[in-house]
């Protein structure tokens, strides 16, 4: 049996053991909406979808009921995270950060 987005949004919620109020205050919409995603009566939109998407730390693909690889192509939340920061900088500043970050790989090694 094929889940739906609505199944599997319960689903991430669930293993979470969250309520629909938590997620929905998480992503900034009402709690009827993510209800009626999980019961399958509405579709969220494009930008719900990248919050939920990230805020369970899965690929859209997965929550639309494509992919049953529920990781971001293996790329973790601290990656995501990075990417994430280093976006919200600017240039000076990302180059610097870069940097540092090689710098910091390298001691490791």
């Amino acid at each position: 049996m094929t889940m739906t987005m609505g199944d599997r949004l319960r689903e991430l919620r669930l293993r979470k053991n969250l309520s629909q109020e938590e997620v929905a205050r998480q992503i900034g919409i009402t709690r009827s909406a993510y209800s009626h995603y999980e019961i399958n009566n509405r579709q969220p939109v494009y930008d719900t979808l990248i919050k939920l998407s990230s805020y369970f730390d899965v690929s859209l693909d997965y929550i639309i009921g494509g992919d049953t690889d529920k990781t971001l192509s293996g790329i973790n939340s601290d990656t995501v995270e990075i990417f994430r920061l280093l976006s919200n900088m600017d240039q000076d500043k990302r180059k610097q950060s870069i940097h540092k970050m090689i710098d910091v790989i390298r001691q490791s090694e």
